[in-house]
């Protein structure tokens, strides 16, 4: 009796074996999840955290799932649809088209007419299912009914036999159906891309003209620091300024006309400049005998002459009869000779 004796449980230590553990997270997302019963679309999470797509993709791709069959997905229906440009949604479909979720194909129609076939995939990766063949009707089975032999003589007829039942035999087998072929890609017919206008070169290059456009070239960034050119590039345009400067345009002319009006941003600041140079490019200027005035042309005056006959006024080099005198001459010719 002087030992104590313990009879209640010890208390249960925090995180120690048979009490649960608070489920609820200290931080991050909660999820408050409703079962659904129509309008809804069944969605991998392969896709919903593709760590390779970005979530416009990821969007778009959830969005042309729940779309139903025959539904239009080109890209003026989804920019009308959605805020994001043109460029953004061709760049999700492509990332799209790269990782399997969907394919798009140029079929021709029966009437010539070219169209583009997508196929989206919720299972990248994954076929259309063939179709099966319709199962048969089951028949019943054929009862096969067997005479019964005739009875010994002087005996008691024996009962007859049941009937034999006969499975009916089993239905051919349904040739194997292949996958429709993928139809094969017809790329779209496009124009020939222009060549671009050939650079400007000087008649007579020299030394001085040389140094004179690569320091002009050079010095664009101090005026418009978005026609930083690479040195490469310099040597390249050199010559076309060069042909600038020979045909006597001032260094603050050219500066102006490959610095103004820039447009936001300049992608490529090398074909820009290149492009000015050889579009604004200015005629030789004219020379002194370029610009002199036409010389007059001599005027020949014929003189007046008096008619012998006459004596009426008229116009010619030489004297003698005027016009009319020599017809009534003519005339009194032919009538003395009739």
């Amino acid at each position: 009796m002087a030992t104590p004796q313990v009879i209640a449980p010890l208390c249960a230590q925090p995180g120690s074996p048979g009490t649960q553990p608070d489920v609820t997270p200290t931080s991050g997302v909660l999820h408050v999840t409703v079962r659904h019963i129509s309008g809804f679309t069944v969605i991998g999470n392969h896709l919903a955290q593709h760590r390779g797509l970005s979530l416009t993709a990821i969007g778009l791709a959830a969005h042309i799932q729940s779309l139903p069959a025959g539904a239009k997905v080109g890209i003026k229906v989804l920019t009308a649809r959605f805020p994001e440009s043109e460029a953004r949604v061709s760049a999700a479909l492509h990332e799209l088209e790269a990782t399997g979720y969907l394919h798009r194909s140029r079929v021709r129609l029966p009437d010539g007419r070219m169209v583009t076939r997508t196929v989206s995939y919720n299972q990248p990766g994954s076929t259309a299912p063939a179709p099966q063949p319709r199962p048969r009707r089951s028949e019943p089975p054929v009862t096969l009914a067997v005479p019964p032999p005739p009875a010994p003589p002087r005996e008691a007829a024996a009962p007859p036999p049941a009937p034999v039942e006969v499975p009916p035999p089993p239905p051919p087998a349904a040739p194997e159906l292949l996958p429709p072929a993928a139809p094969a890609y017809v790329p779209a017919p496009t124009a020939s891309r222009k060549q671009p206008a050939p650079l400007p070169q000087p008649h007579a290059p020299t030394e001085e003209l040389h140094r004179a456009a690569t320091a002009l070239l050079a010095d664009l960034r101090r005026h418009a620091p978005q026609l930083t050119l690479a040195e490469a590039d310099i040597e390249a345009l050199a010559p076309g300024v060069a042909a600038w400067l020979e045909r006597d345009a001032h260094p603050d002319t050219i500066r102006h006309a490959l610095t103004s009006d820039l447009p936001t941003p300049v992608k490529h600041p090398a074909k820009f400049v290149r492009s000015r140079i050889t579009t604004l490019l200015p005629p030789p200027l004219p020379g002194i005998a370029d610009l002199a005035s036409p010389p007059r042309r001599k005027v020949i005056v014929i003189p007046l002459q008096n008619c012998d006959t006459c004596d009426r006024a008229f116009r010619a080099t030489h004297p003698g009869h005027c016009r009319d005198c020599r017809i009534d001459a003519h005339q009194d010719l032919h009538t003395a000779a009739a």
